[in-house]
């Protein structure tokens, strides 16, 4: 069984720290107004809803797609990003990719953890898996390695450069390297 490959929208595929008028090479520039972020100006009408400025690289697409990993959505995009992201970073039109649902779980918590970092542990249930985004730590990581039996790595990806050709190497190495580990049945 491959690992999972946890992708954050915001920051990894989206470089939105980069700056405004300087978007990076490679990325197109897509307004979008899915109705979750709609729904988040609650009173105002959506024509006057401004739409989200989102930098996408169609590449990202396939080189996730050649990586050892099962990809799966952990993005506050939740289903959105099978609609508004996927096939615009070249994934195929009808690949619909899991995703992580946060719900009632994607809150502040007390013990200083990343907003998402509970609701992955649950849900990769002991799989080996990997995640990149560019929100969780050094805390993220004691949880990780308290409450996860498996293999995991947590890939910090700078929001102002996005998914690089250094980040896809460090995937596929990690990947290499966890595989023959798996197979002996031994932790990492």
């Amino acid at each position: 069984m491959k690992p999972l490959l946890l992708l954050d929208v915001d920051g990894p595929l989206n470089p939105f720290a980069a700056p405004p008028h300087r978007r990076p090479a490679g990325y197109r520039t897509f307004r979008m107004k899915p109705d979750t972020w709609v729904a988040q100006h609650v009173g105002v009408p959506e024509q006057h809803v401004k739409p989200l400025r989102v930098w996408l690289n169609p590449a990202h697409g396939p080189a996730l797609q050649a990586l050892p990993f099962d990809l799966v959505w952990a993005t506050t995009w939740e289903h959105d990003a099978n609609e508004w992201i996927g096939w615009r970073i070249g994934l195929p039109r009808e690949l619909n990719l899991p995703v992580i649902e946060f719900g009632s779980q994607f809150v502040v918590r007390s013990d200083g953890t990343y907003i998402k970092t509970h609701a992955i542990v649950e849900y990769v249930a002991g799989r080996p898996f990997a995640w990149v985004d560019d929100q969780h730590g050094d805390i993220d990581r004691w949880y990780v390695e308290k409450h996860h039996p498996g293999p995991a790595l947590l890939h910090w990806v700078d929001p102002a450069k996005g998914l690089t050709d250094d980040d896809f190497a460090a995937l596929a190495d990690w990947a290499a390297r966890i595989g023959t580990v798996t197979t002996q049945g031994a932790d990492t």
